[in-house]
C-alpha cells in the first residue's frame, strides 16, 4: 500500500543508532532534527551516504514518505539520484 505523496528535497544526516536490532549496518541515515519529520523515521537511500562519509555528515536528498505493506513508514530515494553534501 503505497503512499502517493510528492518528492521533495530534504535534510538527512548519517548516525549510529542506539540499537541496532533489527536493522542491517551499523550507520543509518536519518532525518535532521528541526526539519519536517521524526528523527526516528528511516530512511532508504544509497548505502554511500553510510559508508563513504563520516558519521554526522549531512545530506540534502531527493525524498517522499511512503510505506511498507507492514505500515512502517519511511522516506525513500532512489539510490541513484544526485545528492548533495553539506559543509
Amino acid at each position: 500500500m503505497a503512499q502517493d505523496n510528492p518528492y521533495e528535497m530534504v535534510e538527512v544526516e548519517s548516525y549510529v543508532p542506539k540499537s541496532t536490532s533489527g536493522l542491517r549496518g551499523k550507520v543509518h541515515i536519518r532525518p535532521v532534527p528541526g526539519g519536517n519529520y521524526s528523527t526516528d523515521l528511516r530512511v532508504e537511500c544509497s548505502k554511500k551516504l553510510s559508508t563513504d562519509y563520516p558519521i554526522g555528515t549531512r545530506f540534502i536528498i531527493r525524498a517522499t514518505l511512503t510505506d511498507r505493506e507492514d505500515g512502517g513508514e519511511y522516506l525513500y530515494s532512489n539510490y541513484r539520484w544526485p545528492v548533495k553534501v553539506l559543509p
